[in-house]
């Protein structure tokens, strides 16, 4: 029996393949199309996984990105819980675990990242969460009716949205990081001391410039040793450290990869009928004028879109510029461009560490923006990164508001 043939094969069922379906049927109406997603879900967005589904914004059944009917109506074959573990450029198939074989005339690999995971004693015992899809916060979701506390690993995007989320379900909250304070990545200092305090207020326990170094389980509850020398003793572990990107199917196919998969203004990887999108992608942000591999949901979504109209013949560049956002209590931003706290920045408060912008400059010239409580001012923020003009603090005033 022949094996199975798509002109369209699309290697991951995130945002970022979800969304290059779209892309494709925006040109092409007809052919084939496969998407095989490694979950036994439909596509789905990650951001309320630590967000609005524990504040009560949404139920499960409002983040799957389209129904079952959307991809019957469009001729698009989904494999759910299909891994795929070998890819053949030359000739132009790919194989899943079972050992099924899929030929393509255009692949995608939207392969999305793989969650860090903690070498040490027990860190990868039962029951220890990388918190990253719908069945972590299902599992999460119903420890949290019976166990009262949990220990987070990480302080950043997601161990910081994950605190505040468990927080505010009457959940004992201890996080644990090596940075000297919160998401110092990408806030200043005085933002981050700022946000520390309102975790704190509301009742979450912050071990700052602390690792773990190993974890044993007791009885029913876990205990965590830290290099400093504590011991937390918590129902749940959640360790939140970051992703790397899925690198081992492009790698061992031969294809170029650095900080991701090295991809061309039209999403190309170095073979030509071979796309990448989302968080696996490495590609050149024309903005910044760098290299940069981006792990957020609108450059999945954009990304995923213009791969696709590629894929069915566009030939678009991506020059896009995505932004980011998140929700930490009552404190929510957006940000766009190069949002890195090594940066030289300058904040414009209308109110002190609660509502401004954050300014991030290089050579004077604004290279991120952050808007803190200042919503719907993207474009006005894109346009500022653009103009790459030189600017001084008193220009800066007013400019975003």
């Amino acid at each position: 029996m022949a094996n199975p043939s798509y002109t369209y094969v699309i290697v991951g069922g995130g945002l970022a393949g979800a969304s290059a379906t779209e892309g494709i049927r925006e040109r092409d109406k007809i052919e084939s199309i496969l998407l095989l997603a490694s979950e036994k879900h439909l596509p789905y967005d990650r951001p309320p996984l630590s967000k609005k589904l524990w504040l009560g914004k949404k139920k499960i059944d409002d983040i799957f990105l389209h129904n079952k009917d959307f991809y019957d109506q469009n001729n698009i074959t989904v494999a759910l819980g299909a891994t795929i573990k070998g890819l053949d450029v030359r000739n132009k198939t790919v194989t899943d675990d079972m050992g099924t074989c899929y030929g393509f005339k255009k692949l995608l690999l939207a392969t999305g990242g793989i969650p860090r995971i903690l070498s040490m004693q027990g860190g990868t015992m039962a029951g220890i969460c990388y918190y990253r899809t719908l069945d972590d916060y299902v599992m999460i979701r119903r420890e949290t009716t019976e166990r009262k506390s949990a220990v987070i690993i990480g302080g950043g995007f997601i161990g910081s949205e994950l605190a505040a989320a468990l927080a505010s379900n009457n959940i004992d909250v201890t996080m644990v990081f090596p940075s000297p304070y919160l998401a110092h990545r990408i806030f200043p200092e005085h933002l981050s001391q700022a946000i520390q305090k309102l975790y704190r207020s509301r009742g979450i326990k912050i071990l700052a410039g602390e690792m773990p170094s190993g974890f044993v389980k007791n009885k029913s509850k876990f205990v965590t040793y830290t290099l400093g020398n504590k011991k937390i003793e918590s129902d749940m572990v959640i360790v939140g450290i970051g992703i790397a990107p899925s690198l081992e199917l492009a790698r061992n196919a031969g294809l170029q990869t650095a900080n991701g998969i090295l991809v061309n203004e039209h999403l190309q990887t170095s073979f030509p009928d071979i796309y990448a999108a989302g968080d696996n992608a490495f590609f050149h942000y024309p903005a910044l004028g760098k290299q940069v591999r981006i792990e957020h949901w609108d450059n999945a979504l954009n990304q995923g879109k213009v791969a696709g109209r590629n894929m069915a013949g566009a030939n678009e560049s991506y020059s896009y510029m995505p932004y980011f956002f998140s929700d930490l209590f009552e404190f929510g931003y957006e940000a766009v461009g190069d949002v890195d706290a090594s940066l030289e920045t300058f904040t414009d408060w209308q109110k002190e560490n609660e509502t401004g912008v954050i300014y991030y400059l290089k050579d004077a010239k604004v290279r991120g923006a952050m808007m803190c409580n200042v919503w719907n001012k993207i474009e006005t923020a894109r346009e500022l990164i653009r103009k790459a003009e030189r600017v001084t603090p008193k220009k800066l005033l007013g400019a975003i508001r």
